[in-house]
């Protein structure tokens, strides 16, 4: 692809991939460095991109892919409740043992699912996004959501039972 086509058909739908990144990863300058990070990689591999039937789309594709990366980095950096368990106030020490230890597990095990349940169920149960907003973000169906959060949950929940039973 030529410095010209890439300025007409890519740095055009920049405030779309703007937009796309910042209902992702919420805060402005975070989804301005992704965008920045995106059109960067797809300048580098320019050349490849005639090979796309769309650019724009696959453009789309890899700013939401990227997005996704950065919110389960992010997400792996933060503790599941930390918010929660800060506004608790002062309890007894070993209920906030119990918290932290159950906050580990929780993590390791959403860990272990598979990229898109971890980032539908983070998006779900952490985010508060309602199911169409992440089906458009993800880009799967509505229903397709509502499964992977199904299968998810009760993954999560089964994997708790199994390793906090004594």
């Amino acid at each position: 692809m030529s410095q010209e086509r890439f300025k007409a058909e890519i740095l055009p739908i920049r405030e779309k991939l703007f937009h796309i990144a910042q209902r992702i990863l919420v805060e402005e300058q975070e989804a301005e460095d992704a965008v920045q990070e995106v059109l960067l990689k797809l300048w580098r591999t320019r050349d490849s991109l005639d090979k796309y039937d769309s650019p724009a789309a696959f453009a789309t594709t890899v700013t939401k892919n990227h997005c996704l990366d950065r919110l389960k980095v992010k997400n792996r950096q933060e503790s599941l409740d930390n918010e929660y368990y800060e506004n608790a106030g002062t309890d007894n020490p070993y209920l906030q043992l119990e918290r932290k230890n159950t906050e580990e597990v929780l993590q390791k095990i959403i860990e272990n699912l598979p990229p898109l349940q971890q980032a539908i169920i983070r998006m779900k149960d952490m985010e508060e996004y309602e199911v169409e907003e992440i089906a458009e973000i993800t880009g799967t169906n509505v229903e397709a959501v509502r499964v992977n959060l199904s299968r998810a949950r009760k993954k999560v929940r089964e994997e708790y039972i199994k390793l906090t039973r004594v």
